[in-house]
């Protein structure tokens, strides 16, 4: 008779087990209702030996937390061809797929998780935030922004972040939707923006050059034609 034996997983392995698992448990409960105990149980091991990996809850949330926001900032990495307005929607359809699959713990993060306020979260949320500043930047073809172009970047930004915390809370909008607002709400405050600055409306006229006629922001155009007629 063959009887297995279980295999001693390294220091490193079991520590991205553990980070695995708490993803796990966070992507359908809010951290704070996750215990350690649950962690473990899943996890396979002793209470004691998660302790031997993580001096506690918090570290091991914020080591949890460095993986999803690497995972979040690459949602939207996008291949800078194409017309700009499919880009954006595709990166918005990342970002609701990351939000729909981690949404406890999305959800805690940005309304008040265990680790909210300590100075490791708030550098990851931040890094999260100027990796995507830093792509919309790049597929606009712009290194040093003008003020007015980095206000309507991080606005977004913060838009996009605040409208999935609201779609979250009930689902009552179709996420498609959602996406294709956002993209739409990227191509109005833009050009707002370029209401009162040339440098803008330069930038806005280059946006709209190889946007096709069933592209996102040609159908912006439309819907505000018809709002109007």
């Amino acid at each position: 008779m063959t009887i297995g034996v279980r295999r001693r997983m390294g220091v490193e392995e079991r520590r991205q087990q553990l980070i695995g698992v708490a993803l796990e448990l966070f992507s359908r409960r809010s951290p704070d209702e996750v215990s350690i105990d649950e962690i473990a149980a899943a996890a396979g091991i002793s209470r004691p030996l998660v302790y031997h990996y993580f001096p506690g809850k918090l570290s091991l949330y914020e080591a949890a937390l460095k993986r999803a926001s690497e995972d979040l900032a690459s949602r939207f990495v996008e291949p800078r061809e194409g017309p700009l307005g499919a880009r954006l929607l595709r990166v918005m359809h990342r970002f609701f797929d990351f939000v729909d699959d981690h949404g406890p713990g999305f959800s805690a993060l940005m309304r008040g998780g265990p680790a909210v306020g300590s100075s490791t979260t708030n550098a990851l949320i931040d890094s999260v935030r100027q990796a995507a500043y830093d792509q919309i930047l790049s597929h606009l073809r712009v290194e040093n922004p003008p003020a007015r172009l980095e206000l309507v970047v991080r606005s977004w930004i913060s838009l996009a972040e605040s409208t999935a915390l609201i779609w979250l809370d009930g689902r009552r909008i179709p996420r498609r939707e959602l996406e294709a607002q956002l993209v739409h709400d990227f191509a109005a405050l833009a050009a707002v923006s370029a209401a009162y600055d040339e440098e803008m409306a330069a930038l806005i006229r280059h946006m709209f050059k190889d946007e096709p006629t069933d592209g996102p922001f040609t159908d912006l155009v439309g819907r505000l034609i018809a709002l109007g007629s």
